[in-house]
């Protein structure tokens, strides 16, 4: 499995069997890299970041023994999905004005002036 790259790309998280050494991936049968939101759709504050980070290291956790294969990467990014969602809806993150491409892949921004 060591020389074999497992990932699973989301819209916003793409979750790779390998570890980051001078910026290129190298694959590792034993650690997780977590890429959120590649095309910075939103803006992000350390706190949001960390949330999901912290739910990240959950689901790992919750996984640990478990066979690592396309099917259980693919959970953990669809669970990290659906935990971005919860957070926007919150109002906890925001759509980035300034992204590359504006299609609110997560349903329109919730604003007093659009409720």
């Amino acid at each position: 499995m060591a020389d074999t790259l497992l990932k699973c790309t989301t819209r916003h998280v793409r979750l790779f069997t390998a570890r980051v050494d001078n910026q290129d991936l190298v694959p590792s049968a034993d650690e997780l890299t977590l890429d959120l939101d590649p095309d910075n759709e939103f803006l992000w504050s350390d706190a949001v970041v960390s949330k999901v980070q912290q739910r990240f290291q959950q689901l790992v956790e919750a996984g640990a023994g478990g066979e690592l294969s396309d099917y259980s990467l693919r959970r953990i990014g669809t669970d990290l999905e659906g935990y971005i969602r919860q957070l926007l809806q919150a109002g906890e993150l925001s759509y980035n004005p300034d992204g590359r491409v504006q299609n609110f892949s997560m349903g329109l921004p919730r604003t007093p002036d659009l409720l």
